[in-house]
């Protein structure tokens, strides 16, 4: 099986599956911003051409959430047109289109976990963006999974984890109370994109759609931080204390719109494909062991 992943290791998940496909029996090709600029229909088009994959992973995305409100111009043309160009390239070449898309589609006002069905009504551009480059996917080809999720950490890049491990040395810290959600690494995502190109390269089908897929339990920021410290303090990765103050949004303001509750239920993954919601607190666990063992 060949697989063409666009974002490569360059972000998150893309350089979490190139780690785990290393262990496969599968030709990758990882191919980062620089190398193909997802903005363009033709240099899109060529590469799929060029490389003829079985399956293309879409890991490139602008994820910079309050940047995105002064630069929309950028964040529309990667997270809608570029979905757009490499749906129109994949619907050319037959071929499916694996995609990674946020809670932050949601508004956050609803009270229970948002399913696939419920309606996005998201408040910043970069949400907005990302649920354009949806529905543009689901308009122009069939043979599609979008993979909602959210609150994505890892060793790589930037993330909350490895913001709140810098920021230990200040000993105390306000970390906002009100706003739910549920902390997914990176690994299990990757693992999922590639549970599912395996499944396709055996069946050469499946359930196409859209689907939930983040860690569980859902907590706060407040309570997501409060678990980093005790955890890196436990594998000894930070040596003090690390005080944690509750606040709320409104104590915080930020560039762009938070949603309140952008909790997943991922009941639909479960029963449609098998896959199990992952314990963010396990795959925490292995992170900061990782974290410590690394050079």
């Amino acid at each position: 099986m060949k697989i063409l992943l666009t974002g490569g290791s360059g972000g998150q998940v893309g350089s979490e599956f190139i780690e785990l496909v290393a262990s496969q029996h599968i030709e990758l090709i990882s191919l980062t911003a620089q190398q193909l600029d997802i903005t363009q229909q033709e240099a899109v088009n060529e590469k799929v051409a060029s490389y003829q994959p079985d399956i293309v992973v879409n890991a490139a995305a602008y994820t910079a959430v309050d940047k995105a409100e002064d630069t929309q111009d950028i964040a529309y043309a990667v997270n809608r047109d570029g979905t757009t160009h490499l749906a129109n390239a994949c619907k050319q070449a037959n071929i499916p289109l694996l995609h990674i898309s946020t809670d932050y589609v949601f508004d956050g006002k609803q009270d229970t976990p948002y399913t696939e069905t419920d309606l996005p009504t998201p408040d910043s551009v970069y949400g907005k963006s990302k649920w354009e480059g949806e529905e543009s996917l689901r308009s122009l080809h069939a043979k599609h999974i979008i993979l909602r999720t959210s609150w994505v950490f890892s060793p790589f890049g930037n993330n909350f984890v490895k913001t709140m491990l810098r920021l230990a040395d200040k000993q105390e810290l306000n970390v906002v109370a009100d706003q739910w959600g549920a902390p997914t690494s990176a690994k299990s995502i990757a693992q999922t994109l590639l549970t599912l190109c395996l499944r396709y390269n055996d069946k050469q089908t499946l359930p196409w759609g859209t689907y939930h897929f983040s860690g569980s339990p859902n907590c706060t920021w407040h309570q997501f931080a409060q678990t980093i410290f005790t955890q890196a303090q436990s594998e000894s990765l930070i040596e003090q204390n690390v005080t944690v103050n509750a606040i709320t949004t409104e104590q915080y303001p930020t560039r762009a719109k938070r949603p309140e509750n952008s909790t997943l239920d991922c009941n639909k993954i479960l029963s449609t494909l098998g896959i199990p919601t992952p314990n963010w607190e396990t795959d925490l666990h292995e992170m900061i062991r990782q974290l410590k063992t690394s050079p």
